[in-house]
């Protein structure tokens, strides 16, 4: 296959080649920042490799379609990549179309931006009943991703989702969502069709903290009160605020902001939408009940209270919510990778400014690492930015100090994937991908419809095309 990006000239011993895993914001941003902040006597060489057929990562396929303020991410990093000075390689598993071992032959450096893409563990009884989710998986199903099955069963009727941030707040809105409301998004139709046959009326929210403690923001949680035909139930015990949460209210603009909306739900006459999304504050989940038969059937949670300092600790005192779901949404969590050192207990790669550490604490030479498996999965796009910065920084410092390719041609990378079959993806791929999903798309008045399967986004990534795609 012939790459998009024409060939630059590798042949010169002091081109710095640097291998990137993770086409996400993180890989992709590193990328960037290397080029810009090399010495402009030190050619620079990046290769980026993406284990999925399409770019951009966790903003294709972490955030909910319904935010199109996303777009204005997903169109920096295209003009990121649409420059041409960094070559693409998409649907490339690392550890097994290309070993660690490869990069070290072909490469002087690598960053890994793996990201965290897992669920963070709950560790309660009956969390891994029937019926019983990780939240990442649901997004990666309603984001259309191409390694997670095509149907959801959503049929329960009520359903609880626990944890207290942005991605709680985009799953309640999901499922508590009319199919039809999503139809001005990107949503794949197969997405479309099983939001249709929901039986969700009622998504439950519950926090262990109280509310001037959650980790909503303004805008989200704003966007929660205005979903159509959606009621938004408050329990007025939950609002009694202590001294500790009034102090954080009248000391951060947003959390004012934040109380602003409670009180405003709080003072709106009882509704009579057919969707509700209730938010319960002080309400720790100790158990998830039900069998391996039936399934879910109810969330056991423990009234908390407030300790004054922030916290809460247990009051003593259990309640149970009949639901047919449970919905974790407690935080993500990164993955190991072959050949890297991996911190079971963050979930992160272990660094010190991006240098990978090994056993003793010492810089693994080559090795960098930037972004969620940096840091853990905390902070938005300023964090991954200067989390790069630093990354890049120190990479670039550490020249001489790194791998000794023995053949760091770019030609060399491509026959390696031809030689081993991999039908990898490139930039011009990923435009033909873009420009089809916006075909599909025209039709209905929408922007565009994801492609889902990934044999069909290899296809026509690589012009194989031989039938209709959907």
């Amino acid at each position: 296959m012939v790459m998009g990006v024409a060939m630059r000239d590798a042949g010169a011993r002091s081109t710095l080649r640097v291998a990137v895993v993770g086409a996400g914001p993180a890989g992709i941003y590193a990328a960037d920042l290397l080029l810009k902040h090399a010495p402009e006597d030190q050619p620079v060489s990046i290769d980026l490799f993406e284990r999925l057929p399409a770019p951009y990562g966790l903003v294709r396929y972490g955030v909910a379609p319904d935010h199109p303020r996303i777009r204005a991410i997903i169109d920096a990093l295209r003009n990121v990549l649409d420059r041409g000075d960094i070559r693409v390689f998409g649907n490339v598993d690392y550890g097994t179309d290309i070993t660690l071992d490869d990069l070290k032959r072909h490469y002087h450096a690598v960053i890994f931006a793996t990201g965290a893409i897992r669920d963070a563990s709950l560790d309660i009884p009956g969390i891994d009943l029937p019926g019983s989710f990780g939240a990442a998986d649901f997004v990666n199903w309603y984001d259309g991703h191409p390694d997670v099955p095509r149907e959801w069963p959503l049929t329960a009727s009520s359903v609880a989702v626990l944890g207290n941030g942005n991605v709680a707040l985009d799953v309640a809105r999901v499922l508590a969502k009319h199919a039809r409301d999503m139809l001005s998004t990107d949503i794949p139709d197969n997405v479309y069709e099983g939001l249709a046959k929901s039986a969700v009326t009622d998504v439950h929210v519950f926090g262990r903290r109280g509310p001037a403690q959650s980790k909503f923001t303004p805008l989200e949680l704003r966007e929660l009160g205005e979903v159509p035909d959606v009621d938004m139930v408050l329990d007025a015990r939950d609002f009694a605020y202590d001294a500790q949460s009034r102090d954080e209210i009248q000391s951060n603009n947003q959390k004012k902001v934040i109380a602003r909306i409670y009180q405003s739900w709080l003072d709106r006459e009882p509704g009579s939408a057919s969707h509700r999304i209730h938010l319960h504050f002080y309400a720790r989940p100790v158990a998830v009940l039900g069998d391996d038969t039936t399934g879910v059937t109810a969330l056991r949670v423990e009234r908390t209270e407030p300790t004054g300092d922030g916290g809460v600790r247990g009051s003593g005192v259990f309640e149970e919510y009949p639901v047919g779901q449970v919905y974790r949404a407690i935080g993500y969590f990164g993955s190991p990778v072959d050949g890297v050192p991996f911190n079971d207990d963050r979930g992160v790669f272990p660094n010190a400014g991006g240098r990978v550490l090994d056993a003793q604490g010492q810089p693994t030479p080559g090795m960098y690492v930037t972004g969620w498996i940096k840091r853990g999965p905390v902070g938005l796009i300023g964090s991954t930015k200067s989390d790069a910065l630093e990354t890049v920084q120190n990479l670039l410092q550490d020249r001489g100090n790194q791998w000794t390719p023995e053949n760091p041609s770019e030609e060399s990378v491509l026959s390696l994937l031809d030689e081993r079959g991999v039908e990898y993806t490139d930039l011009e791929g990923w435009h033909r991908l873009d420009a089809h999903e916006k075909s599909l798309g025209q039709p209905r008045g929408r922007e565009r419809v994801k492609v889902v399967d990934r044999e069909q986004m290899v296809r026509v990534s690589r012009a194989e095309q031989d039938a209709p795609v959907r």
